[in-house]
């Protein structure tokens, strides 16, 4: 699928774009070149000492922000496949810089749209959240807005070969800022902060977040947005799992925060499609397919009427037992209680 092409990632420097750039070298080791987009030189010299140019010539590292649409065009020139993962996304962050995150979030994505149809790219998909879903918060505003930029970026595609495409996940199994690591740390000290008892979160491992990312590559229409079926979690059973011996302490949920999130909801559930292992949504307004064609391309079917996705009411769920061989697996492997 990424033999002999280029690829693009944006924020490329991040958790995703790290793991990303680990499973392409090791699944496409023709991949013709993988460029490393991002603001952060540290980061990207990190990177580069752990794939030396000799080891690794197909890799380039381009300092720069999804904000400047020349530079962004010229690291496109050429390129086959864009990731889209540059983001603002710390919730309260957001809500004290609201501008720089429209800019970054929205603006940004109007940056990659127009360099991708201006250099001839072929596929583009974008990384988003379940904070998009019903937003609360500024950060899931932003990701609503990009979501559907891209959704419609493949109805003003004309004549060019491009598909445009979203993939929407929960929280992150270890990512930076994720509740797992935060507990981790909070340990050494006795007593875990926690928002709220009824807490539920979605969570998916960062190389399931990758592989969901090749799928809607392999195969997206244009204008979907594809989600995961992926396990909830208690977020007592986090607290159960990582440290039983604390004490926890009720601190109240934070501002712009939800009690439960949402992939889709009831109302989405007029324009979802059941893919198997994955939904989705199809965009309002399409004008390069019918839903019955992608039905009948995918042979797949519309989900019930008034069903809604979220962590609440998830039919599938992680036990404390299970939780702790994740964090043995994905987070560290000397990990006990």
């Amino acid at each position: 699928m990424l033999n002999n092409k280029s690829v693009l990632i944006t924020g490329g420097t991040g958790s995703f774009g790290k793991q990303f750039i680990k499973t392409i070298l090791q699944q496409y080791p023709d991949v013709k070149k993988v460029i490393i987009y991002s603001r952060d030189e540290l980061k990207q010299f990190e990177i580069q000492q752990q794939y030396p140019r000799k080891e690794f010539p197909q890799l380039r590292f381009f300092i720069g922000d999804v904000r400047d649409q020349n530079r962004l065009t010229q690291a496109c020139e050429g390129v086959d496949v864009i990731i889209h993962a540059a983001a603002i996304k710390q919730v309260d962050t957001a809500e004290y810089n609201p501008t720089e995150c429209i800019r970054t979030n929205i603006d940004g994505a109007e940056h990659v749209i127009h360099a991708a149809l201006q250099c001839g790219v072929r596929d583009v998909v974008a990384l988003s959240t379940d904070k998009a879903c019903a937003p609360i918060n500024l950060y899931g505003a932003t990701k609503l807005a990009s979501d559907k930029l891209f959704a419609a970026a493949n109805n003003i595609k004309g004549s060019k070969d491009i598909r445009f495409s979203v993939v929407r996940y929960g929280n992150v199994l270890g990512s930076r800022g994720s509740v797992i690591p935060f507990f981790m740390a909070k340990k050494k000290e006795g007593l875990l902060p926690i928002t709220h008892k009824d807490m539920t979160r979605f969570n998916i491992s960062l190389q399931d977040g990758v592989n969901m990312v090749m799928y809607a590559l392999d195969n997206h229409l244009g204008g979907e947005i594809f989600i995961p079926k992926i396990p909830s979690y208690k977020i007592l059973d986090v607290a159960e799992a990582v440290a039983p011996e604390c004490e926890i302490k009720i601190v109240g949920v934070r501002p712009g925060e939800k009690l439960h999130e949402e992939m889709f909801t009831d109302t989405d559930s007029l324009n979802t499609i059941d893919l198997g292992s994955y939904y989705a949504i199809l965009p309002s307004v399409s004008y390069t397919y019918s839903e019955e064609d992608y039905m009948k391309h995918h042979n797949a079917e519309k989900v019930p009427f008034g069903f809604k996705y979220d962590s609440a009411t998830n039919v599938e769920w992680e036990t404390v037992e299970g939780l702790r061989e994740l964090i043995k697996q994905h987070i560290d492997p000397g990990f006990t209680v």
